[in-house]
């Protein structure tokens, strides 16, 4: 693998303060999805970006950052990857992960890739057709990095991941444009010889890249981290710039 799979340290961090702005919405008429509209003088027309979350998926802090991402100019779609289960946050040491991964935990909605990748092929199809969209970019944090690994080939033009989880080598190696990664100083699913492994891999793709390693945070801090503290508010707000600049770059 590029990264290992998640983790317990992938649901802890702080709920962040703020009113999220944009709208929910259902993509192919049975996931939620959460839209956020850039001010009509400032939007960047027929660009569009997908942000595909975590394994806590939509809820304050991605809405507050998606409503951030709007205000740089981009209409941008979280979309529920997770089909309604998401993990709570902060969950106590009896949840079972990994059976939530491959059954849910109801026992019959799995989030295997065979379970996401419709979704996330959907949510291309409305971004592209309802929405007008005609550069995607693709932002995916923790759990979902894989898939915006896999879904180059489904219409992502340009993408970013933050302290990805679970993406295969093979998956990497796939891409088939710019990839920009956020990388935490202490993190058990994307430690240094991932990270090492994975410029490796993306020298050999061709393609601009960027991988940005920032010190005294652990996994989920671009997300999930307490910005009370003055070093993980910096990194955090580094890790959005990073994305927003790099979809500047070569998305518009």
């Amino acid at each position: 693998m590029a990264s290992n799979p998640p983790a317990k340290c992938c649901t802890i961090g702080v709920k962040h303060d703020g009113t999220p702005k944009g709208e929910s919405i259902t993509v192919a008429g049975k996931y939620a999805g959460y839209l956020a509209t850039p001010p009509i003088d400032k939007r960047h027309e027929g660009v569009g970006l997908l942000y595909i979350p975590d394994v806590i998926g939509i809820w304050q802090n991605s809405q507050l950052m998606a409503d951030q991402l709007a205000a740089n100019g981009y209409l941008t779609l979280i979309i529920d990857v997770l089909n309604g289960d998401p993990v709570p946050l902060n969950r106590d040491d009896s949840f079972d992960f990994m059976a939530w991964l491959t059954k849910g935990s109801t026992g019959d909605n799995p989030h295997t890739k065979e379970a996401v990748d419709p979704i996330v092929v959907e949510s291309i199809k409305t971004l592209k057709e309802a929405y007008g969209v005609k550069k995607l970019g693709a932002l995916g944090y923790c759990f979902g990095a894989k898939y915006v690994a896999r879904h180059y080939k489904s219409g992502i033009d340009v993408g970013f991941f933050a302290h990805p989880s679970f993406v295969e080598e093979d998956e990497l190696a796939s891409i088939t444009g710019p990839l920009s990664i956020a990388a935490a100083e202490t993190d058990p699913i994307f430690p240094a010889e991932k990270r090492h492994k994975s410029e490796e891999i993306l020298k050999e793709t061709g393609h601009p890249y960027q991988i940005n390693l920032y010190s005294g945070v652990a996994h989920g801090f671009s997300v999930r981290g307490d910005i009370s503290n003055k070093v993980i508010k910096y990194a955090k707000e580094q890790a959005f710039l990073q994305a927003v600049f790099w979809f500047d770059e070569f998305l518009l």
